[in-house]
Parts: C-alpha cells; structure tokens; sequence
C-alpha cells in the first residue's frame, strides 16, 4: 500500500472543481479517485448532506480513502458508474470529474511496468484482475492487430514495420520486460527521439491492455445518463485520442459522424459547452511535469 505523498499532485485542480459548479448539498462523483487531491477539493466545497463517490480499479488507491461519511469509494472501473451508482440508491448526480491518463505513482512504481524509464515485466495494467497485460499483446497479438494497436493508439507510422520485427523476434524468444523490448525495437529508437517514440509504444500497449478508448466512450455515453439536468461534466484528457473523443461528445453527444439536422437545418446537442479547452500555466507546468499535456473540457447537461 502506498501513502498519500507518493501520488501525483493534481492537475489544474481548481479550474476542474471550479468546472463542476460546486452545490453544498449536490451529490458528485470523481471517476479517477488515484490520490484523493480532486475528490479532497470537492469535499472541502460540500456542506453536511452533500455526498461524493469516487471510482478507482487500482488497488493501491484505496489507501487514500477520505474518511467521512459523506465519502464512498467503489473499487471498480468507472465504466460501470452507472450500475453502482444504482447500487448505492443513486440515480441522478449533479457533477462527475474524471482525471484520465495514468498517475505518476504508476508511472513511479517500477514493477507496474507502465513507464520507459524501469526495467520492469510487460505488465501495464490499471487493475490486478484484468486478464491481459502487456506481455500477452506483444507476444501473442498476431501481427495485424500489433500494428492497429500501434497505428491507432501510438499513431506510430512505422507501426506496421514494428509489428514484423516484433512477430519475429518472439519466434526466437519470448519478450519477457521493457528491456528486451526495447532491444527488439531498437532500430526505430534513433538517439534524439527515443524517449517520444518509446512513450508512444508504450501508450499504444497501455490503451489496449486497459481497453482506454472502450472505457472511456462507455464511461461519456453514461454520464450523461446520469447527469440531472445542468448537471456538469469536467474531464482532463492527456493525447489526442482522448481529448478528441471528449470534445465530440460533448459537442454534439456522438463520437462519430453528425447528429440529424430538423426541417430548419438545426440540430439538438445533449451539452452546453462551459469551458472548451482549458490548459494548465507556465507555472504548473514546471511545478508538475505530468501537467505538460494536460487539456480541460467542460459541459454541462441541457
């Protein structure tokens, strides 16, 4: 179990609260609990009925647990808000904030195996009971589904080429940690921008193995199921994938294609915008490394 201190410090932590429009009396969810220093901030805004529910798969955040009784945390993925919400009795809230991406303390315990600057086993999993992890993509994925995952989630232009070498690679031997890895790949590593390209590997294997893009549409589509009307909805995303889908959703409540347009040529949209896009400071920045790629949307329900 790990302490408090040895999570993240919260990016752009009161332009996202500020986002949720605090009520004292509301009730709210923090979909990426982690550390606590959102869902800390939101409490400290909530007066004695207000109630706050945070979700988190990781098991070494419930080591952070707030303890009040006005705080509940549901150890599951937030694809499923919707059902254990309706498990606690809840079924309408009046804000929901999700932190995506992964925190610094995954990023900074070695054997987790999520960042490019530990040897560690090919593991990348947000939650111990998920069945697929790293090594099962690199060495059992055929070679078309290394390169979609490659091209799609590390938008790598030699993912193709990186799905070859791999394939062929592991005939000889299995690829067993990020060193091996990284041996393996070491032709498409050139000195200068190795640690890009390594970043962009790893996220591609990270956003498979957890299925990032899957949860992340589940989680959108049912948010606004449980969002009471003017409820708000604050999302900080960290790459492009992401933040694509969040701005579309809440542009236009679909991920792809247009809503129909009526007679008249207008169309109804589920969200107003409050914020399009809200970026973290200079000085954030250099407080908070992982702040870098940070971006900010905020809606609210019609």
């Amino acid at each position: 179990m790990m302490a408090k201190m040895e999570y993240h410090n919260p990016v752009l932590l009161k332009e996202t609260v500020d986002g949720l429009n605090i009520k004292p009396d509301g009730v709210y969810v923090d979909v990426t609990f982690g550390g606590g220093g959102h869902s800390r901030e939101i409490m400290e805004r909530l007066g004695p009925n207000g109630r706050l529910f945070g979700f988190d798969q990781d098991e070494d955040a419930q080591a952070n647990v707030i303890n009040d009784a006005r705080f509940t945390l549901v150890p599951e993925n937030f694809r499923f808000i919707k059902r254990f919400l309706r498990f606690y009795g809840v079924k309408e809230v009046d804000g929901i904030l999700a932190d995506l991406g992964v925190s610094s303390h995954q990023f900074d315990v070695a054997e987790r195996g999520f960042s490019t600057r530990f040897e560690a086993e090919l593991d990348m999993r947000m939650s111990k009971k998920n069945s697929l992890n790293a090594f099962v993509v690199v060495n059992d994925y055929d070679e078309s589904d290394l390169k979609r995952v490659f091209v799609e989630y590390g938008e790598l232009k030699n993912g193709g080429a990186m799905a070859v070498v791999i394939v062929n690679a592991r005939k000889e031997q299995p690829i067993k940690n990020s060193e091996q890895l990284k041996k393996v790949l070491g032709r498409f590593l050139p000195a200068h921008k190795s640690n890009k390209i390594l970043a962009q590997i790893y996220q591609a294997i990270r956003i498979e193995v957890n299925q990032e893009m899957d949860v992340l549409k589940e989680f959108l589509e049912q948010s606004l199921e449980v969002l009471k009307p003017g409820g708000r909805l604050s999302v900080i995303s960290y790459h492009s994938l992401e933040d694509r889908l969040v701005k579309r959703y809440m542009r236009n409540g679909m991920f792809e294609g247009e809503p129909e347009r009526d007679f008249f040529g207008n169309f109804e949209v589920p969200f107003k915008i409050i914020e399009k896009l809200i970026v973290p400071s200079d000085e954030e920045i250099r407080i908070n490394n992982r702040a870098r790629s940070a971006k900010l949307r905020v809606a609210e329900k019609k």
